[in-house]
């Protein structure tokens, strides 16, 4: 008897749902991952061309972008120039499994280190509340929902909340699925971006 649904092309959600999206998780991560290192470059480049469209101004902002792991887009160089444009960066911290993250202000040379889930974020520094997230995406749907690693930070963090920022996803073209079957706690984004588009979501 089958349980689930390996594809995304069912209206319907899977009988089980958690695994259905950790066949797309593997399925998706190990498609960028074999990505040259060359072309995931250039479409790192083309997503911090749209960024840069979509925000042309960052002056007195505070964007949280985070550490590329697993053949995410590196979007650091971007990041590390924020403050050209007056900006300000900041990265996510992993204060303790099941929590919701942190933010701490950051910028290029200041000491980082390891976290809960070995990523690296800032050693030090103060706690900001960011008025963009730029969040990683292994997946998403056409209507702006996101497939991320499981570990539901990212929706308990802007479910804790009080004044949402814009959720920026970014991510590459080829993770779009049809649908990633949201459920009440699954929190959509206002935009994504990928090296060949940029979606904006009326909330």
């Amino acid at each position: 008897m089958e349980l689930f649904d390996s594809s995304d092309e069912e209206e319907q959600p899977p009988y089980h749902l958690q695994r259905w999206r950790q066949i797309q998780r593997h399925r998706l991560i190990d498609e960028r991952l074999s990505l040259s290192p060359e072309i995931r470059g250039f479409y790192a480049r083309q997503i911090i061309e749209k960024l840069n469209q979509f925000l042309p101004i960052v002056k007195d902002l505070t964007v949280s972008g985070y550490w590329p792991c697993k053949g995410e887009p590196d979007l650091r160089p971007w990041l590390k120039s924020l403050h050209r444009g007056a900006g300000r960066a900041a990265l996510p911290v992993v204060v303790a499994k099941n929590k919701p993250l942190d933010f701490r202000a950051w910028r290029d040379g200041d000491p980082l280190e390891r976290g809960v889930w070995n990523i690296l974020h800032p050693a030090q520094g103060s706690d900001v509340l960011p008025d963009v997230i730029i969040a990683p995406l292994v997946g998403f749907d056409t209507s702006g929902y996101r497939l991320g690693y499981g570990g539901g930070y990212f929706d308990r963090t802007l479910a804790a909340l009080e004044n949402r920022p814009v959720i920026v996803g970014v991510g590459y073209g080829e993770s779009k699925l049809r649908t990633i079957h949201p459920q009440a706690y699954d929190i959509p984004m206002d935009v994504v971006i990928t090296q060949t588009e940029i979606l904006t979501f009326d909330r």
